[in-house]
């Protein structure tokens, strides 16, 4: 009905990146997210697991992926074999802590598959479990058992809640809503109103659990602005319900236990500082500590020299508090100072200020120590909240960074806002994508980059939240193999991926750009981490270019994954290429294993499994030349015949400060280098002299070149020559090896597809080398060129195989000779 019809704006975090020219701070970079994804287990910690094959009795296992309440488990004695790898979903799985078993009688005994392992079982475990971590009891026992501990912060869960304005004081307040951690809090006694809401991270200072202020000696009485709203006795009333109904609504302690620890701070009264204002961050200003409570808290007020002037801003701090600085740390960073309110002129000393106040600046020791290394740089994109409607969340762009501070500018916030200043480490700063993770709203640019007519009216469903870490319904099973789809609550979850700086970087990647990567990026939703992990990859490469089109999607290959566009610069140009991801969390492992080994790198270079120690893959005593050899990769002998447009590598020119109406479409397509050339020095590494000439001429070459390659593979011949005594078609005297049998052949070799000779080499003793043929494209006619200098050259073949697949090679030859050749 066209009477009905509704315009709808969506947002895009890619497309607006892509027309931005920007990038997203990295993942790695929000720590109190990270933390918010962690389930209390950890890769490393050990457990006694059910023995599949026997439940009576148990082993000892070590987790080497959480995921959710799902934890990628191996036996112990397996060493560094990951073919035994399970996965145990912890609500149902036999699971217990270390010395369970002793305490409840249990069996430990070892598993069939390693007994040969471990002849001496008693000597076996006391050196395992030498200093091992045990898995926490209580998260796999009891009501809180396989539950993500941001899970049990729910609506209607007490907290008790520090008063900003006076830090002896705290009052109970009720969640309202969980979003990713991120909590809507109501004071206990208000619940009609939510006029006095407030937001805050579950792991922020001076948010506790109910008892805390009884246990650390505060009063526990409601703050001075909603105390007049209920008479005293109504107040006291509330404090008996809460008290009766204590453990019902509680939060487990150790909840908290990754919260910031705040330290002895060394301020005193009347000291001068500079601060910005919590409430309004947009400008730094003089103020004054003007009481201190006790070694850990003081309250900071914002000078105004003004006479008439009302209620001062005032805040409690705290050693950590974000925002207080020393004085002249603005002048000595290039930054305004803004003069207090009442300040005679526009040009503030503070030399003149403290002695017209006859205060003293207080010093240097006072504030903790400010850090650069922290990963956001300017353009960046992330999400932030609006301090001025803390309900809004919108997107934000760092503007500047000076230390541990950054200026922020955001966007579509209902009312325009400064530019703010916030931390590094605030807790009101997200990555991109957090919003749409956690199913919040995330406010859009005034103008969105889509914009989509819809005919009918969209109805959006309720969308599920990642963070809850419920097990999807399906997995009920005990437990999982690690080939299992992990769903959760209907989200893929990736467990975190390591980047491990000591492994082989190989040809494309540049050493030192690698050590610069974060050491871990995730958990979070498969497609995003893995999206960020490739990105990072790209961005370390000798040529961002030429490892893009390493990692593209062919279009000719199986569809398994997601479809992803990634983008790289190099020389001035910015490319773009569809490359798949995984989705599950069980296929991550084998992926990042496989994009390393096409990235001719260490396979454990990036994946789920963090090297400490050394590498399993022995990988540092390989060059590059001698590990391009060991993984077989030799892609400068590539024989298969050059594919017509397969690569969907896209080069484009940015244009700055204007937005593209459409986008002209450039493709650079992947060249096969001659099977009789031999280059030593790796393909994109800074010592290869060919490759820029390479790259120069593959950016140069327009899709109307691919168009014609395209109609020669069309073409079909009707004739064969050989130019060569080498290809001539082999008569009996001239072939080496007895032809077992007479090959009979329903169609013409030279007509035969890739796929083609992949079904016949299948149907005879060197199956398994059909997948040589498919991944270099190997069709009739290269078939028939085929010898066994060639075969042991360009496939990496051993004497033995070479000749069997010779055989049959040369069995396809003589058959097309006395078939077909006439």
């Amino acid at each position: 009905d066209a009477g009905s019809s509704v315009e709808e704006m969506e947002f895009n975090w890619d497309e607006y990146l892509e027309d931005t020219g920007a990038t997203a701070a990295p993942h790695g970079s929000f720590k109190h997210v990270d933390t918010s994804l962690q389930n209390g287990f950890a890769p490393g910690m050990k457990l006694e697991v059910a023995v599949k094959s026997d439940q009576n009795t148990y082993w000892v296992a070590t987790i080497i992926t959480t995921c959710g309440q799902l934890l990628l488990l191996r036996y112990d004695g397996y060493g560094e074999d990951r073919k035994a790898d399970f996965w145990c979903d912890i609500l149902t799985a036999d699971l217990h802590p270390i010395g369970w078993c002793e305490q409840n009688k249990k069996i430990l005994k070892v598993p069939e598959g390693i007994k040969d392992k471990i002849p001496d079982q008693e000597e076996f475990l006391q050196r395992v479990l030498k200093g091992a971590c045990s898995a926490p009891a209580n998260l796999l026992e009891g009501l809180h058992r396989g539950k993500n501990p941001l899970d049990l912060i729910a609506p209607g869960s007490r907290l008790e809640l520090q008063n900003i304005r006076d830090s002896l004081e705290a009052w109970i307040v009720n969640v309202v809503e969980n979003v990713g951690g991120r909590l809507k809090l109501r004071y206990e006694g208000l619940e009609d109103s939510d006029k006095f809401d407030q937001w805050l991270f579950y792991l922020d200072p001076f948010l506790h659990q109910v008892g805390w202020a009884a246990q650390h000696g505060y009063s526990l009485q409601p703050p001075l602005a909603i105390r007049s709203l209920r008479s005293e006795a109504d107040w006291q009333e509330i404090l008996k319900k809460v008290k009766e109904e204590e453990e019902e609504s509680s939060v487990p302690t150790d909840l908290f236990k990754d919260k910031p620890v705040i330290g002895v701070h060394s301020f005193s009264e009347g000291m001068k500082l500079e601060a910005v204002d919590p409430m309004a961050p947009f400008v730094i200003c003089p103020a004054t500590v003007l009481k201190v409570y006790n070694e850990k808290y003081f309250m900071i007020e914002m000078d105004d020299l003004r006479p008439e002037r009302g209620t001062s801003q005032r805040f409690v701090c705290h050693l950590n508090s974000a925002g207080i600085f020393p004085v002249q740390w603005s002048l000595k960073n290039g930054l305004h100072l803004s003069p207090p309110p009442g300040y005679p002129g526009q040009d503030f000393d503070w030399a003149d200020y403290l002695k017209q106040c006859g205060a003293e600046a207080a010093p240097q020791g006072c504030f903790p120590s400010l850090t650069s290394d922290h990963g956001f740089k300017e353009n960046m994109k992330l999400e932030a909240v609006n301090p001025v409607d803390p309900e809004e969340v919108c997107i934000a762009t760092v503007t500047k960074l000076k230390d541990s501070y950054l200026w922020l500018q955001l966007e579509g916030s209902k009312k325009p806002v400064p530019e703010c200043i916030v931390s590094v480490e605030s807790m009101n700063i997200f990555p991109v994508g957090w919003c749409e993770t956690n199913g919040y709203q995330l406010r859009p640019p005034r103008k969105a980059i889509v914009n989509k007519q819809k005919k009918i009216a969209v109805v959006q469903p309720e969308k599920q939240i990642l963070s809850s870490r419920t097990v999807h319904d399906g997995l009920k099973n005990q437990e999982l193999n690690s080939s299992d789809s992990v769903v959760i609550n209907g989200k893929y979850c990736c467990p975190k991926i390591y980047f491990n700086h000591r492994c082989f970087s190989g040809p494309y990647l540049n050493k030192g750009r690698i050590a610069e990567l974060p050491q871990s990026v995730g958990p979070g939703n498969c497609v995003l981490v893995l999206k960020e992990v490739l990105t990072l990859l790209i961005n370390a490469a000798y040529k961002p270019s030429r490892v893009l089109r390493e990692l593209q999607l062919d279009e000719e290959a199986a569809w398994h994954g997601h479809g992803e566009t990634l983008k790289a610069k190099y020389k001035g140009k910015s490319y773009r290429a569809t490359v798949e991801v995984v989705r599950t969390a069980d296929r991550v492992a084998d992926f990042c294993r496989k994009t390393c080994i096409k990235l001719e790198c260490c396979p454990n270079l990036f994946g789920p499994q963090m090297v400490l120690d050394k590498c399993s893959e022995n990988c540092s005593v390989l060059t590059k030349t001698k590990y391009t050899h060991y993984y077989g990769k030799r892609k400068n002998k590539r024989i298969g015949r050059p594919p017509g447009g397969h690569s969907n590598l896209e080069v484009a020119m940015k244009k700055p400060n204007k937005r593209r109406k459409r986008r002209k479409h450039f493709f650079v397509h992947k060249k096969k280098r001659s099977s009789t050339s031999v280059d030593n020095t790796p393909a994109g590494s800074p010592q290869g002299s060919g490759a820029e000439e390479e790259d120069d001429q593959d950016e140069s070459e327009l899709s109307h070149s691919l168009a014609q390659d395209r109609d020669k593979r069309k073409r079909k011949l009707r004739t064969f020559s050989f130019s060569d005594d080498e290809n001539k078609p082999p008569s009996p005297k001239d072939i080496k090896m007895e032809v077992a049998e007479k090959l009979q052949l329903d169609s013409n070799p030279l007509e035969w597809s890739v796929a083609d000779v992949v079904r016949f080499l299948k149907s005879t003793d060197c199956a398994p080398l059909a997948r040589i043929f498919l991944d270099q494209e190997i069709d009739g006619q290269a078939l028939l060129l085929l010898t066994l200098p060639t075969v042991q050259e360009c496939m990496d073949l051993k004497l033995g195989p070479a000749i069997k697949l010779c055989h049959h090679i040369e069995r396809v030859k003589l058959a097309f000779y006395q078939q077909f050749a006439n």
